[in-house]
């Protein structure tokens, strides 16, 4: 627990049109783990996310900002994280929504879990987990797609899909990027998948997924299929060759 105490964390959160979330979610986020360092990775938001990115960076001087050309996709803004916290030499990533349907007061139990295991999953899907305001249809998927994972990749984990999760930074070297084929939702999947072939110990903690607090959901469901077929490609592949 103490190895953890002195630890530097990157929280890390990828945004587009996200203005009226931002600055409560920092706060919010610097109240539950104060010692912790925030990345915000912008894609070009045109509703001025990234200026008031750069307002912030002025404030705080533990919060960073990288600004991309244009909307890049979740995957590679998370990668860019990833790759900023391994440069900047940080013990710990972890990433969360930037809509507050990952709610920072669950970021110091899943930080905690980390003293056992290499990634840490804040889990929908485990007892004491859940949803909130979620639409039948995106229950269905969700829960299918997990099932699906289950079956491809034999992962020990009930929510291979949720975007709220912390790596020790040692096991993301291990990682090569320039292999990883998942731009869009399909990335976390991906991602969990490639870390568990390092030999990672993964583990869950109960979360409820709220629906957002400001701004439209991004759910885009020709991405969201496009993201299943890569899946079901890169476990039937994975049966086959071990260098993926």
């Amino acid at each position: 627990m103490a190895e953890l105490n002195q630890s530097k964390l990157l929280i890390s959160i990828a945004t587009y049109n996200e203005h009226d979330n931002l600055r409560p979610l920092v706060e919010s986020i610097k109240n539950f783990m104060p010692q912790a360092h925030i990345l915000i990775v912008d894609d070009n938001s045109p509703d001025g996310t990234g200026k008031l990115a750069d307002v912030l960076t002025q404030e705080l001087s533990d919060l960073h900002a990288i600004h991309r050309t244009g909307k890049l996709g979740l995957g590679t803004a998370i990668v860019a994280g990833m790759k900023f916290a391994i440069n900047n030499e940080f013990d710990y990533f972890m990433s969360i929504d930037a809509d507050f349907s990952h709610h920072p007061r669950y970021i110091p139990p899943i930080f905690q879990g980390m003293a056992e295991k290499d990634v840490m999953i804040g889990s929908r899907y485990i007892p004491g987990g859940g949803t909130k305001n979620w639409p039948f249809s995106r229950k269905v998927i969700s829960t299918s797609v997990n099932y699906l994972v289950k079956l491809l990749f034999w992962m020990p984990v009930r929510d291979a899909s949720g975007g709220f999760r912390c790596y020790r930074t040692s096991k993301l070297k291990e990682v090569d990027f320039d292999r990883v084929w998942s731009k869009g939702y399909s990335f976390q999947q991906e991602m969990l998948f490639r870390v568990y072939r390092c030999g990672s110990k993964l583990g869950e903690y109960p979360i409820i997924f709220e629906d957002r607090r400001a701004g439209s959901s991004k759910v885009n469901w020709k991405e969201a299929l496009r993201s299943i077929s890569l899946l079901i490609y890169l476990g039937i592949m994975s049966r086959f060759k071990r260098n993926l």
